[in-house]
């Protein structure tokens, strides 16, 4: 259920903590060029059962300012910097008013999202180093990585603050490949934004094309058939399989049981194959349309038991070997506290014991959501354990859904009729590193107006620092690692 209400700016904090204490989270903010000026619309999302509050506030086009939610929400305050770096909203009192997006390089008073901004002028000068807060002390020192790294791995800079091997203080620095998406996909068709949510992050193809198509449909008050909703969600699955069996290699690689990760690379191989067998992509692009799916085939059940098995094999491996199991437990550990007040997602937060799952809190078919995974130890360990529950869990929904669909699946529904439905949508996804918030709006032509999506990364890379507060530095890889936040996820 969405409800909408229109608030006056005086009225937005007390709405907000009314709905953040009684149960809801921020799961998106987003700001929208009107005739009459900028108007900001804050999702709230609970369940179950299914609860989605939107709350919107009308904003002086001269002035574009609002109250800061940021002593109510953690989320909400990075939402705000984000979109005064990008709209030139002024959140009104915000505690660390610094740029989050926007790197010194960029030119002072250019709004890349706002109508009138044009194309984007030359990079000026510096204006100065990024306001890195320096720790001080006797035998203190710093360690810069990045931006840029080694292989294929997406720009990011890190600075450690370190005391022999301690680290005391981390700093993530990202947003250096920022693409302009929520831009691109301004004036779209409905059908030419798809290739652009699956691309949102790569690894991640089916969560942002189901949230986008989601949204879409609910916009447009599409029906989608029951089959189709069936073969999402079977592909919803293997998405979330064939990453986290990739993790669990690497983590082991981290550790140096590069024989273990060899093995998960050649399981995901065949993951992977098969993905280009039901969709013809081995991301899984092209499975999801609006309205729809479109299957060349299911996977058999067979080979599906084959693969969980070799998985099983391997995990039980890794966590039979000292050396693995002795430099996951204890290792950068996340607080469930710690997780709850920066509003971790996904894996990171159900690994400190927070059970958030979008697949039970907000489904988009009718069948029994598996229970979740949830391990309170908030150690590599923990979400090392978490994704080897999960891929158990998910192999099951995806034979349950092999034998229900049994062959190949092309199922679109009615389009509907033109200038019907609400004109805008919210579609909420438990992908395989969290949930997924995408929110559109239509325009009367039925072109994209506004579309809005949110990848978990956004929220858990605040989390990342915390864990590794008095870790060590050779603990980074493995730790990043067991976080694996997306670059392009967030750098949107």
């Amino acid at each position: 259920m969405r409800t909408t209400e229109i608030l006056a700016l005086s009225q937005l904090p007390l709405r907000a903590e009314e709905l953040l204490t009684g149960g809801h989270r921020l799961a998106l903010v987003a700001a929208h060029h009107d005739k009459l000026g900028i108007r900001v619309v804050y999702l709230f999302v609970a369940g179950p059962p299914d609860t989605r509050t939107e709350l919107h506030v009308l904003l002086d086009p001269d002035r574009p300012e609002l109250p800061t939610l940021a002593h109510l929400s953690y989320p909400a305050g990075r939402f705000e910097r984000e979109m005064r770096d990008l709209f030139g909203v002024v959140p009104l009192g915000h505690p660390l008013p610094r740029r989050l997006v926007r790197h010194f390089h960029w030119p002072r008073g250019w709004y890349p999202m706002r109508p009138d901004a044009g194309p984007p002028p030359p990079f000026g000068e510096q204006e100065g180093p990024y306001p890195f807060l320096e720790v001080e002390g006797d035998g203190v020192y710093e360690i810069p990585v990045g931006p840029v790294h080694a292989g294929l791995i997406e720009p990011g800079h890190f600075r450690f603050s370190v005391v022999g091997e301690t680290i005391l203080r981390l700093k993530a620095r990202l947003w250096f490949v920022h693409k302009g998406v929520e831009k691109l996909f301004q004036g779209r068709t409905v059908a030419a934004g798809l290739p652009l949510a699956e691309r949102i992050s790569g690894d991640t193809a089916v969560g942002h094309a189901l949230a986008y198509c989601l949204a879409v449909e609910e916009a447009t008050g599409a029906e989608v058939p029951d089959a189709a909703r069936r073969a999402r969600a079977l592909l919803l699955e293997l998405e979330r399989v064939h990453n986290h069996v990739a993790d669990l290699g690497m983590l082991c690689n981290d550790v140096g049981h590069g024989i273990l990760n060899a093995h998960a690379q050649r399981i995901r191989e065949q993951l992977l194959r098969l993905n280009r067998e039901i969709t013809g992509h081995r991301l899984l692009r092209g499975g999801i349309v609006p309205g729809g799916a479109d299957l060349r085939s299911v996977p058999d059940v067979r080979r599906l038991k084959a693969i969980g098995e070799d998985i099983r094999e391997l995990t039980g491996l890794a966590l039979g070997h000292s050396t693995v199991r002795d430099r996951f437990t204890g290792t950068a550990v996340l607080p469930a506290d710690a997780a709850r007040e920066i509003g971790c997602l996904g894996y990171v937060a159900r690994a400190s014991g927070l059970d958030h799952d979008a697949r039970r809190a907000h489904p988009f078919l009718d069948h029994r959501a598996p229970q979740g995974a949830v391990c309170g130890g908030g150690d590599v360990l923990a979400r090392f354990l978490v994704r080897a529950e999960e891929i158990d869990d998910s192999l099951a929904m995806i034979g349950h859904f092999a034998e229900e669909l049994a062959g190949p699946v092309t199922a679109l529904g009615a389009p509907p009729a033109p200038g019907t439905g609400p004109r805008s949508g919210v579609g909420l996804v438990e992908g395989w590193r969290g949930t997924i918030a995408t929110r559109v709006e239509l325009g009367p032509d039925g072109t994209l107006r506004r579309v809005k999506p949110v990848d978990p990364s956004f929220f858990n890379w605040p989390a990342l620092p915390v864990a590794l507060t008095d870790t060590i530095v050779p603990d980074f890889p493995l730790t990043n690692k067991s976080f694996n936040l997306s670059y392009a996820g967030n750098d949107l």
